[in-house]
Formats: structure tokens, C-alpha cells, sequence
């Protein structure tokens, strides 16, 4: 999954994507400039692959960690939700936000954050997080996913194995969780247990150290995380997505396509690369065949992956849209501007920050 720089798509990813073919895009608040652009590169997206479509990704949260600004809705932190506890307002909120997503032809939002915030100073995390309370998390983020999957738009539940209680930021430094096994499976768990039960379609891993499970790697690059606990333990058979390996967390002490590997290895089934330096992730791709080639990653590791993100594919990107969903994007014209920006998802946002 590819980052760029720039408003449109570059020749460069453009040229990759034909020779070596891509997952998807993610946009960033970089690429952005108005609706019309966005689905523009949507549209672009579309090209760039002749079978399976690409992703076209986006963190949509809502607070901080909101790449589309107005005139989008602009939504107020996810905590919100929770000091409000009302599931009501969860739904309306996530058929809002994936309405608007939609019509400028998002197909995945990296979104909910299923980490619960044990550590109100939390950096990385804050008011990203649903709530302080597991049953509110879990509640509430069952309550988006069903939402967002509804309407037509793949979710994907963040930061598995909990980023919740952490007191570094992982794009800078690499954090460490130290709690035991026992507290991890009762607290930082239980909200994936919850998303997983309810079929979320993707969910990420975190670049935190969790010495309980592994003392060595970071989660998304650990053979000792992904498959035994996500996969095994939790039975997780969905797409999982490594967080950003261009972050400092990996990125200052592993190669960007060594890491790339690794998390593959490790059970990763597609890993994002973010910063836009279209040589890294060429590189990456090249390690990964050459990992694959030297049986470093057994094939069916890779087969598992591909099928997993086919499968994945096949329900969001290729199926009729649910009656009553939203449009397939992207619109166009007053279509489009008539489907973002309403003063009902106005009126949903107003009341949310009520509970600030």
C-alpha cells in the first residue's frame, strides 16, 4: 500500500503499479486540495491495475487524524463518543462519515482506533481512542465497523496488540507495553475480540514492543504476535495491515524493505509505505520477491496474503452496493458536493462535541 506526494498520482507509482501491480493508495492530507481532486485520484487509482482494483485508503477519524478537512464534515475526536456512550450517536456518526468517504470514491478507512486508554497522556493515542472503559471500546467499535461495512466501506480496526497505554509516540520512538499476558488478553485484547466477532474486514498492527510476547521485535514484525494470537488465538482470518513502516518506531532500526519482508514473514498480509519515496518502495517490493525466491518467506505465506486481500476485494470493491448503502463512488458535480458537508452530519458532529 502506497503513500505519494503531490495532488494527482505520480508517473513513477504509476509505472510500479504496471510492473509490479499495487495493494492500494492512501491518502494523506498532502494529496488533498477539494472533493472534485479527490475523487479525481480515485478515479486515477482505477487505472492503474487491469483485474482486482486497488484500495483507495484514507485515516479518517475524526479530531486530529482527519485527512479530508472542509468542506468535508469535519468531525470531532472519537473520544467524544464515548463520553457520550451512546451507540445511537456511534452509528449515525459512521453512516455519516462513510457517505461522504464514499462520494469521493474511498473505499477503506483506516478507522476505528480499538485501543483503550489506559494511559490518558498517551501521545500517540489521546482522544484517538473511544474511551478509557474495554466494554465501551469494544461497544462502540462494533458499533462503527457494522456501520461503515454497511454502507459499503471496508473498516479496519487499529492497533492491534494495543497502543492504548504507551507513553512515546510510535512515529518517533518505539514504545513499550509491559503489562503480562493475562492483563493484555482481559483489556488490550477484548476490543478486537469484539471487532473480529462482528466481521470487520481488516485490522492493523502497531510498531510496539510488547516484551510479554515477544522481547526482540515490534509487533507488526513479530512471528510471535500476528500468527499465534491474531490469526490463532483470536481466529482472525481477515486482512492484516502493518502500520506505516516508513514510522521511526521500525524505520530507524530496520531498512524500510527489510521491514517489509518481516512483516509480511511475520503474518502481515500487506504493509504500508507511506512516505511517498517511490524508490523505497520499489526496493521493498524487490526484497519481498527476492525473500520469496531464496524461500526467506514460504510461498504460501504469500499465497495466504493475496487471497486474503482478494477476498477482501471481492466483498467492498466488486459486489453491488447494499440497498440502502451509499452510492459506489466516486460522484461527480452537484452529486457530489449534494453528498458531503450536509448539515445533518453537521448537526451529528455538533452533538458529539457536546460531550467534550
Amino acid at each position: 500500500m502506497a503513500g505519494f506526494t503531490g495532488t494527482s498520482i505520480p508517473v513513477e507509482l504509476r509505472s510500479l503499479a504496471r510492473e509490479f501491480s499495487l495493494g492500494g493508495i492512501i491518502l494523506f492530507k498532502r494529496n488533498v486540495v477539494e472533493p472534485e481532486q479527490v475523487a479525481e485520484i480515485a478515479i486515477e487509482a482505477a487505472t492503474l491495475t487491469t483485474d482486482i482494483p486497488v484500495w483507495v485508503a484514507v485515516d479518517q477519524e475524526g479530531g486530529r487524524v482527519a485527512r479530508l478537512k472542509r468542506p468535508f464534515t469535519e468531525w470531532p475526536p472519537m473520544l467524544s463518543l464515548g463520553r457520550a456512550g451512546d451507540e445511537t450517536l456511534a452509528r449515525r456518526f459512521a453512516r455519516a462519515l462513510a457517505a461522504e468517504l464514499l462520494a469521493v470514491g474511498v473505499t477503506l478507512d483506516f478507522a476505528p482506533v480499538l485501543d483503550v486508554l489506559t494511559n490518558v497522556k498517551n501521545p500517540a493515542i489521546g482522544d484517538r481512542a473511544l474511551a478509557e472503559d474495554v466494554a465501551m471500546v469494544s461497544r462502540l467499535g462494533t458499533a462503527i465497523i457494522e456501520e461503515l461495512q454497511h454502507a459499503g466501506l471496508a473498516s479496519c480496526g487499529k492497533h492491534f496488540p494495543g497502543h492504548g497505554d504507551t507513553t512515546v509516540d510510535s512515529h518517533h520512538e518505539l514504545p513499550i507495553v509491559e503489562h503480562p499476558p493475562d492483563r493484555l488478553r482481559a483489556i488490550e485484547f477484548e476490543p478486537f475480540r469484539a471487532a473480529i466477532r462482528v466481521g470487520v474486514a481488516s485490522l492493523m498492527t502497531c510498531h510496539v514492543l510488547v516484551p510479554a510476547f515477544d522481547e526482540e521485535r515490534p509487533a507488526t514484525l513479530s512471528p510471535k504476535i500476528v500468527e499465534p494470537l491474531l490469526r490463532g488465538e483470536l481466529g482472525f482470518d481477515g486482512v492484516v495491515f502493518s502500520d506505516d513502516l516508513d514510522m521511526k518506531a521500525v524505520s530507524a532500526r530496520y531498512p524500510v524493505p527489510d521491514a517489509a519482508t518481516d512483516a509480511i514473514a511475520a503474518g502481515c498480509d500487506a504493509a504500508l509505505i507511506c512516505s511517498g519515496d517511490v524508490q523505497v518502495q520499489a526496493a521493498a517490493i524487490e526484497t519481498l520477491i527476492h525473500a520469496v525466491e531464496d524461500e526467506r518467506i514460504p510461498f504460501r505465506r504469500v499465497e495466504q496474503a493475496l487471497g486474503r486481500m482478494r477476498r477482501m476485494k471481492e466483498r467492498f470493491l466488486l459486489q453491488p452496493v447494499r440497498q440502502g448503502g451509499a452510492a459506489r463512488g466516486p460522484l461527480t458535480g452537484r452529486a457530489l458536493r449534494a453528498a458531503i458537508g450536509l448539515e445533518a452530519h453537521a448537526a451529528i458532529a455538533e452533538e458529539m462535541a457536546r460531550h467534550l
